[in-house]
């Protein structure tokens, strides 16, 4: 299983292919993350990961059009990046993007309509979002992500009172 590590730092995954913009990080791979196309064939990869990563890419969309290149038709797309109501996601000035749970149904059969501006498609396997302690101990996590009917709740008017922390997204990659 051929496993690429995308802006792997110096934590790169075991096993996987790191590449990093970083000559101190420990990237098998150099290249700049905001420029494609990355130095790899079409459909090398058999996962993706892009932890902390995809807040700091210039363009989000095209990123993820690289990453859906990158992958083998079923394979995962693994990203995680902090929830926009936490602080983590404005104290790093490298920060460009502040996203919630549902940003990247843009790439989903659940588009609202904007999916003709990529012609990328992901199935949503799996969202998580962790919640700060106090909340995942009052049990808040459990609920948001057990329904999804009350994660939307939670987005749209709760979620500046019970902060989100990360989101970790799985998505399979659909190819024709």
């Amino acid at each position: 299983m051929r496993i690429l590590d995308v802006g792997c730092g110096i934590n790169k995954h075991p096993g996987a292919v790191g590449i990093d913009r970083n000559p101190a990080s420990a990237a098998d791979v150099l290249c700049d993350l905001d420029r494609f196309p990355y130095p790899f064939r079409d459909s090398a990869f058999d996962e993706i990961r892009a932890i902390h990563v995809i807040e700091h890419v210039a363009d989000v969309v095209r990123t993820i059009e690289e990453f859906h290149r990158l992958a083998r038709p079923g394979a995962l797309i693994r990203i995680e990046t902090p929830h926009y109501t936490d602080f983590s996601s404005f104290c790093d000035p490298t920060h460009r993007w502040h996203l919630n749970s549902f940003s990247f149904r843009y790439f989903g059969e659940d588009h609202g309509g904007f999916g003709y501006y990529s012609p990328v498609r992901l199935r949503e396997k799996n969202v998580r979002v962790k919640l700060l302690s106090f909340w995942k101990w009052l049990g808040w996590e459990f609920l948001v992500n057990r329904f999804p009917r009350f994660r939307r709740f939670w987005e749209h008017y709760l979620c500046f009172v019970v902060r989100g922390k990360v989101i970790v997204f799985e998505f399979e990659v659909v190819k024709e």
